[in-house]
């Protein structure tokens, strides 16, 4: 079953607490690719000063003033991108990074995208993820509580979460430390020394020297 709109509003941290579990499709030519979202952050607009949309709407972020469940995406670095998803109260741009997936189809797809034969380095960050999954801004605005190019489905809610700050903030003065990231506890597939950790007790490698991008 295909989220509903109705899933994303509401506090944006207790969205992003619930979208973890959840299965995120992207569909193209090559293919289907999905994964189990395992890592998010909440970033609630024009209360939150490390929220692209923290002075206002701009043409960048005018898909947060929207529908909820629609596709915010832009670019890092001059290079990557990343997925958020519209979400809070009524009239409020905020929004859920997706940080990391814990990938389920596709997986030769996403390798053959990222040049990489690691299963747990597939889409074990923001831009890995947008990579392995061909998601580009072509897909800003993208509806994803309907059937389509990219869109998000029921899963199983993980039987512990951990929050803690989120990361590359620290322009933020007032709300860097906010514990605003939401991780599944232990699971290998996170992102930075979250991931590391668990993956001391994991074996989910397929090649232990491919290239970490």
């Amino acid at each position: 079953m295909i989220l509903p709109r109705s899933f994303y509003f509401g506090d944006s941290r207790d969205v992003a607490r619930n979208l973890l579990g959840q299965i995120l499709v992207r569909e193209t030519e090559e293919g289907v690719a999905s994964g189990i979202i395992v890592e998010t952050e909440a970033y609630l607009g024009t209360r939150d000063d490390a929220a692209h949309s923290y002075k206002g709407k701009t043409e960048r972020v005018r898909a947060l003033y929207g529908e909820k469940g629609t596709a915010y995406i832009y670019l890092i670095y001059g290079m990557y991108y990343c997925l958020n998803i519209a979400s809070g109260p009524d009239g409020e741009p905020e929004c859920v990074l997706i940080r990391a997936l814990q990938p389920l189809e596709g997986m030769d797809i996403m390798a053959r995208r990222r040049g990489t034969a690691r299963f747990d380095n597939l889409c074990s960050g923001p831009g890995k993820l947008c990579q392995a999954l061909a998601i580009d801004k072509s897909l800003y605005g993208a509806d994803v509580t309907q059937k389509g190019p990219l869109y998000i489905v029921k899963g199983a809610a993980p039987e512990k979460i951990e929050a803690t700050p989120r990361v590359g903030i620290d322009y933020a003065f007032h709300t860097k430390d906010a514990l605003w990231r939401f991780i599944v506890a232990g699971n290998a597939f996170v992102s930075g020394a979250k991931k590391k950790r668990a993956l001391q007790n994991s074996p989910q490698t397929i090649d232990e020297n491919a290239k970490l991008l």
